[in-house]
């Protein structure tokens, strides 16, 4: 049986994505939870991530979809204690209300942000437009849906940008120049390879930016050894996953080995 086949048979979906690769190659339990829907990750980094993205591709549509929270909105909802006291945002109060108006807006289909947050977003994506990163490598169609077949293996994922005749993806970071480790770290090579692969495209570039001020761009080219490490990659996680699929016992005996 095949690996698609596999996949359907035992959670309902034929495909794997960059995410779970990504996973089955740290732990292949780990892969499981995820293609089970049981794990879910959570972070000030990630949310800003989402947001910066949404402002980056859609301005209008990440409006539409933030809603930012001020302190003093807050404050407006709190007992006069809580208002008056030296941090009400310390306050068991303050964070109550807060956490409810979250949840409240969720429900609703609005995200919350902090206005330091959302300012911040909007600062990074001015100094991509400024230098011209913009309109050059970030311009064309957003979050494209590929969908396709490597040897056997259907890969489903969204490219934040499909330029002409090149694929660019969005990233922030804490350091431009420690970014180059970054790749071979979070696998970032791995989505290369899969996108390439995809589109028959050959040049893919990262588009990444540091979260500090003031928020320095660089333009990053995928080499050609990093698509062939992503390529390696895939390959080490397909033949874990096969393992996995055709052996449920694998994934007790599954570790990691290296050397320091």
């Amino acid at each position: 049986m095949r690996i698609p086949e596999m996949l359907m048979q035992r959670y309902n979906k034929e495909h794997l994505s960059y995410s779970s690769l990504k996973k089955a190659l740290t732990d292949i339990a780990l892969f499981d939870l995820h293609m089970k829907g049981k794990v879910e990750y959570k972070s000030d980094a990630l949310e800003f991530g989402s947001m910066y993205d949404a402002i980056l591709f859609d301005l209008d549509r990440a409006k539409a979809t933030y809603k930012v929270l001020s302190n003093q909105e807050i404050l407006g909802m709190c007992s006069g204690k809580t208002a008056s006291s030296k941090r009400p945002e310390a306050t068991a109060e303050f964070k109550e209300i807060k956490e409810k108006m979250r949840i409240d807006l969720f429900d609703s289909g609005v995200l919350v942000c902090s206005q330091e947050d959302w300012d911040q977003a909007i600062a990074m994506v001015d100094r991509l437009r400024v230098c011209g990163i913009l309109d050059t490598y970030l311009k064309g169609d957003y979050q494209k849906e590929v969908y396709g077949e490597i040897n056997g293996v259907i890969i489903k994922g969204y490219l934040d940008c499909l330029g002409s005749g090149f694929i660019s993806d969005s990233k922030s970071t804490r350091s431009v120049d420690g970014f180059r480790y970054d790749v071979n770290k979070l696998c970032y090579d791995i989505q290369a390879y899969l996108y390439c692969k995809l589109t028959g495209i050959d040049d893919f570039y990262w588009v990444v930016q540091e979260k500090t001020y003031p928020y320095l761009p660089a333009v990053v080219k995928c080499s050609q050894e990093s698509l062939f490490r992503g390529e390696m990659k895939f390959f080490n996680a397909i033949t874990k996953i096969s393992a996995w699929l055709n052996d449920d016992s694998a994934g007790e005996t599954d570790y990691m080995t290296f050397e320091v």
